[in-house]
């Protein structure tokens, strides 16, 4: 069945494979880099009791910019730089369940819908040992952590940024062995699993809807930027309580996904579970519609030379 959609999507074979994996990389670290201290604001009002530190995204700013400095706003970021595997792995994943899934199936939305959640679910498996790590040096704050772990200083020296690295790594380590790492996974995957299964349909959905209220002329690349952000929104509010509980399990060490829910309702009511919510969104807007019109770009530029004269924008 012929797909009637106005904006073209780019498939996996018509890729330059060579093209797409160095733009790729480029594009993620500039993400990372914009989006990383709204993460970091994200992380620490979740795992807060109530408001013991934070009034909210704006307060957590400027109280992290000035007792901790810039450099504060990017605690743990090395680490977290590793999780460029994850993102590399997690577009192929997409890209070619898509591709699988039109076998049998050609509606987008279902295609959009099991390949996001592959891609998830195989990115995650990569991504939480490096969460867990840099959520950690995350809550590091001058003096105190608001983490179960904190760095130590010897002969009361500062540890550089590896150093600190190292020394969370063997906490970790002596605190849950190996099993430490991959505290959270369960909360993870329930949490971004269906994120992303949510935002590749809603995004298709925002796209065509903008498509059909506007006029023809009216280019792709804007459409696709604006419905980036709307679908990161949408999804981010559905799957928001579910990611407050997965911060709170891998941060603050807790077994059981079910009983920190528990305490989080207990503790502070189902206002509790809206915790990060607008740091999650403000992260995200800007960070999505740099990766939609990047992935749209970077898609369009890694077009097979043959394809290149054949699409219009």
């Amino acid at each position: 069945m012929e797909d009637k959609r106005n904006i073209p999507i780019i498939e996996w074979e018509h890729l330059d494979k060579r093209k797409f994996y160095v733009f790729g990389i480029c594009m993620t670290m500039m993400i990372r880099v914009s989006v990383y201290p709204f993460t970091l604001i994200r992380t620490r009002l979740q795992v807060q009791k109530g408001k013991s530190l934070y009034n909210g995204t704006f307060d957590a700013f400027v109280k992290i910019l000035r007792t901790e400095g810039a450099a504060g706003l990017y605690r743990g970021f090395l680490v977290n730089t590793f999780t460029l595997i994850s993102g590399q792995c997690y577009v192929t994943t997409y890209e070619l369940t898509r591709k699988y899934v039109s076998r049998y199936n050609n509606n987008n939305a279902v295609k959009s819908l099991v390949a996001g959640g592959s891609a998830s679910l195989v990115a995650q498996s990569i991504t939480v040992p490096i969460d867990v790590v840099s959520q950690h040096l995350m809550m590091q704050r001058k003096g105190e952590s608001m983490g179960r772990f904190k760095v130590q200083s010897h002969d009361g020296k500062r540890l550089l940024v590896f150093g600190q690295t190292k020394d969370i790594i063997v906490q970790i380590f002596k605190a849950d062995g190996f099993r430490g790492f991959y505290r959270g996974y369960v909360a993870s995957l329930l949490t971004y699993i269906p994120n992303s299964a949510v935002w590749w349909p809603f995004y298709h959905f925002y796209a065509e809807q903008l498509s059909s209220l506007t006029p023809k002329d009216c280019p792709h690349l804007l459409l696709q930027a604006i419905s980036g952000p709307l679908a990161a929104a949408t999804a981010s509010t559905l799957t928001n309580p579910m990611d407050v509980v997965r911060a709170r399990v891998q941060v603050e060490g807790k077994s059981s996904i079910i009983l920190t829910f528990k305490q989080l309702l207990a503790e502070e009511g189902p206002w509790g579970l809206t915790k990060g919510l607008s740091a999650r969104i403000i992260s995200a807007t800007p960070s999505t519609i740099v990766i939609v019109v990047g992935y749209e770009t970077l898609k369009k530029l890694s077009l097979r030379p043959e394809l290149v004269d054949s699409r219009h924008w």
